[in-house]
């Protein structure tokens, strides 16, 4: 007989024994899985797991730049005002390249467009001056000729220091030099080296620059008049550059002419007149147009040197300055 052991072989009524419980349900860890806090966001995009957002490391930098010029943005009657004052503050095409536009000009139309402006009833002024201000500045270039041609005709011995004094007013007067102490030493110094000119080669030569003040004035209406317009015209700096410099070189080149016309009619010599007009000349327009004053006053300072080559080297220098500054943008920006 066989014999069952009773703890392999259970009872066939018996239960069966008891399971070991289930192991607990699989946590997600990771990014492998959602967890419950997780739940939402997986909803959001759709069951599946969402990934990081990923901030903007730059942010908006024109919006950094727009506060840090917020003034000269505001208060700006166009977006050329703005693109000449980045300018001025160092801001090239190349810089704009980091604020994600093409040029200089096209990051000031930006800045314009998302600043506040006031409403300006007025009509935008004129390329070429006109009405009375324009007249009346006619006016006072013709003043000095009628001086200095009265007192010379009348033999007056203070013919030549009157002249001086009206020539260097009218040459260099107004200017608008950028930095600086003392804003009229560059016109004492452009006094003090016609006085010193006319002091030594007569009254004919304070004449003959009298003569040329009206020729200037015109010559730097016309390439303020010129300039402007080209900066309306133009869509880089660099494009601006181009055409403003040739302009110049024109301006001078005609109050060149001038100049010796006047030297010839006041009976002075043209190699004693010529440079010290252009001189004066080039120091009005380089202070009309808000340059340093530092490159100014060094010419004029070469200029007093009793050496004949001395007026040629000052107006050589200062023109190679004139041609760079005078090129930029910002110095052709509305006062």
């Amino acid at each position: 007989m066989t014999t069952i052991d009773p703890e392999i072989t259970a009872p066939p009524n018996s239960a069966p024994p008891a399971l070991p419980p289930a192991p607990p349900a699989f946590e997600a860890r990771g990014s492998g899985g959602s967890a419950p806090g997780n739940a939402g966001e997986a909803e959001r995009v759709g069951g599946t797991a969402a990934r990081p957002v990923r901030r903007r490391a730059g942010g908006d930098p024109v919006k950094a730049l727009l506060h840090r010029h917020r003034e000269l943005c505001e208060r700006a009657v166009d977006p050329l005002e703005i693109a000449a004052g980045l300018e001025a503050h160092g801001i090239t095409d190349r810089t704009a390249a980091r604020f994600r536009h093409r040029d200089v000009f096209s990051l000031a139309e930006e800045l314009y467009a998302r600043s506040p402006h006031e409403e300006v009833a007025a009509a935008a002024p004129a390329l070429v001056p006109a009405g009375p201000d324009a007249f009346r500045a006619v006016g006072y270039a013709l003043l000095p000729a009628a001086l200095a041609c009265a007192a010379a005709a009348a033999g007056q011995a203070w013919a030549g220091a009157a002249a001086v004094t009206a020539v260097a007013a009218a040459l260099v007067w107004p200017g608008r030099a950028a930095g600086g102490r003392f804003p009229y030493a560059a016109h004492v110094l452009a006094a003090a080296v016609a006085g010193w000119a006319v002091y030594r080669h007569g009254t004919a030569l304070a004449v003959g620059l009298a003569l040329a003040v009206v020729p200037g004035h015109l010559a730097a209406v016309a390439f303020a008049a010129g300039a402007r317009a080209r900066l309306d015209g133009s869509r880089a700096l660099e494009d601006f550059a181009d055409r403003a410099r040739p302009l110049l070189l024109a301006a001078v080149a005609l109050f060149t002419g001038a100049a010796a016309a006047a030297a010839a009619l006041a009976g002075t010599p043209l190699p004693v007149a010529v440079p010290l007009a252009l001189l004066l000349f080039l120091t009005r327009l380089l202070l009309r147009h808000g340059a340093h004053r530092a490159p100014v006053g060094a010419a004029l300072a070469l200029a007093l040197v009793p050496v004949p080559a001395a007026a040629l080297a000052a107006v050589a220098g200062l023109l190679v300055h004139a041609v760079l500054a005078l090129a930029r943008a910002s110095a052709h920006a509305r006062p």
